[in-house]
């Protein structure tokens, strides 16, 4: 597997995100998988505000998110079908402003993949949204599939044998996740200028057809479940 960042120019707000990948990635071939940051995502749609204040901040977070619980170091909360901290609200190379996710990434993800099949002349193209997350007691950030189009991104290992012959009875590998957080470990997190990055020979089923659930676990079957209870991300709660 291959996997190379993109360094560009700095992506402005509502600047044309298809065209800004044909004009840094000279050549997508079939079967490639592009890795787009999240924020680009946030700039194409338009979806910024000003920076005013701590409690504006923190306003937007309990807005954007399904379930909101306040931590000594973040909001923790549920946005998009993930856990992650502040609903996906960022300030980092944002210039001033608070970037928000849009609600559904999935369609942006289809959106860009249908403009990029069109613009290389492909069939079988993948492409993922990639956003920090901090897993449970680890240090760091590491990058996460916010949202993906054109493959599967769970394989399926249940009923199949181990080297001893022995079924596999849970064990689901999650792909979309594992390819975000390679190449998000070469797209950087500072001032690398690398929002984009091409995998080739990714060990995925390329599809027109991706299903989130099939990546989005219900809450109430997650091994995380009984902490989620114990700091109320259970309840989800209906956006005003």
């Amino acid at each position: 597997m291959l996997i190379e960042p993109v360094r560009t120019a700095v992506f402005t707000e509502k600047q044309d995100l298809p065209a800004f990948v044909r004009a840094h990635v000279a050549q997508l071939e079939e079967k490639d998988i592009l890795v787009v940051s999240s924020k680009l995502f946030c700039l194409w749609k338009g979806l910024s505000v000003p920076y005013r204040s701590r409690r504006q901040k923190e306003e937007l977070i309990r807005r954007e998110a399904s379930a909101a619980l306040k931590t000594k170091l973040a909001w923790l909360t549920v946005k998009a079908g993930m856990v992650m901290t502040n609903a996906g609200i960022d300030e980092s190379n944002a210039d001033g402003k608070l970037l928000l996710l849009p609600d559904d990434l999935y369609a942006c993800a289809r959106e860009l993949r249908a403009e990029l099949k069109r613009a290389y002349g492909l069939k079988k193209l993948g492409i993922i949204i990639t956003d920090s997350m901090i897993l449970p007691l680890r240090a760091g950030v590491i990058g996460a599939a916010a949202a993906y189009a054109g493959f599967e991104g769970v394989r399926d290992e249940r009923g199949r044998k181990d080297i001893f012959g022995k079924p596999l009875e849970t064990t689901l590998v999650n792909l979309a996740d594992a390819l975000a957080a390679a190449a998000a470990a070469l797209m950087g997190e500072r001032n690398e200028r690398r929002p984009l990055c091409r995998i080739q020979g990714a060990p995925v089923k390329f599809t027109e057809r991706t299903r989130p659930d099939e990546i989005q676990y219900p809450p109430e079957q997650d091994l995380y479940a009984p902490l989620f209870k114990a700091c109320g991300l259970m309840k989800q709660r209906r956006k005003k």
